[in-house]
C-alpha cells in the first residue's frame, strides 16, 4: 500500500478558507504562511506543498476562487426571455454577492492587493470562463438588436467596468451608505441599466429597457 497523502484536498480547502478570513478581516498585509498554517493546525510545509509559495496561496487560491464564483454563479442563473434582465442578473445577484460574501476574493482578483500579482494557468482559465459567461449574455443583447453598432467584446468590457466600479464603491463603505436602507441593490440595478441603454442610444426606454430590476433575480 502507498503512503497516505498528508496534504490532501481537505487541507487545501482549509488553508484557502483561512487565507480568505485573514485577508478579509486584517488585510493582505497581515497575511503570512505561518498565520494560515497555525489557524488550520498544520505546518508551513503544507502551504508550500499545496500552493508552492505564499503568493501562490493568495493568488492561485483566492483569485481563482473569485473567478470560479462568478463563472459558476452566472452559469447557474435561470435564463429568461428578457436578455436585459438576464444581463443585469450578472451584476445582481452574482457579482454583488461575490463582493458581499467573499470580499477577500474580490480584493485579490480585482483590486490586486497582492504585490507582483501573477495569475497562473488555472487562474487565467477561471477568469476566461467567467468572462465567456458574460460575453454569452451580451451576445443575447446583440441578437435582440440592443447593441447598436457596438461590438460585443467592447460592450462586455464596459459592462464589467461598471461592475467593478460599483463593487469598489460598496467595499469602501462610504458612497452607497448615503442611500436609503436597502438602496444599494437598487443602485446597482439602475447603474447597470444605464450602461445597457447607452449601448444603443436609439433604443427606446420602453418596457423592455425599464422596470426589469425586480425580475433579474433567478
Amino acid at each position: 500500500m502507498g503512503r497516505p497523502r498528508v496534504h490532501d484536498e481537505r487541507t487545501r480547502a482549509a488553508l484557502r478558507a483561512a487565507a480568505e478570513r485573514i485577508v478579509a478581516e486584517d488585510g493582505a498585509g497581515a497575511f503570512s504562511v505561518r498565520a494560515v498554517a497555525k489557524e488550520v493546525g498544520t505546518s508551513t510545509r503544507a502551504v508550500y506543498s499545496l500552493f508552492g509559495s505564499k503568493e501562490g496561496l493568495l493568488v492561485d487560491a483566492l483569485a481563482q476562487g473569485a473567478f470560479e464564483f462568478l463563472a459558476n454563479g452566472i452559469a447557474e442563473l435561470r435564463e429568461t426571455d428578457d436578455p436585459v434582465a438576464d444581463l443585469v442578473a450578472v451584476g445582481v445577484p452574482v457579482f454583488r454577492r461575490l463582493v458581499l460574501d467573499h470580499p477577500a476574493f474580490y480584493r485579490v482578483a480585482f483590486q490586486r492587493v497582492v504585490p507582483r500579482f501573477r495569475a497562473g494557468p488555472e487562474v487565467t482559465a477561471a477568469r476566461q470562463r467567467a468572462f465567456d459567461q458574460l460575453l454569452a449574455r451580451v451576445r443575447r443583447l446583440a441578437a435582440a438588436g440592443l447593441l447598436g453598432q457596438k461590438p460585443v467584446q467592447e460592450a462586455a468590457v464596459e459592462f464589467n467596468a461598471m461592475l467593478e466600479g460599483l463593487a469598489n464603491a460598496e467595499l469602501r463603505g462610504t458612497i452607497l451608505r448615503n442611500l436609503p436602507p436597502g438602496g444599494e441593490d437598487r443602485a446597482w440595478r439602475e447603474a447597470l441599466m444605464t450602461v445597457i441603454r447607452g449601448f444603443d442610444s436609439r433604443a427606446p426606454a420602453g418596457s423592455t429597457m425599464t422596470g426589469i430590476g425586480g425580475t433579474a433575480e433567478p
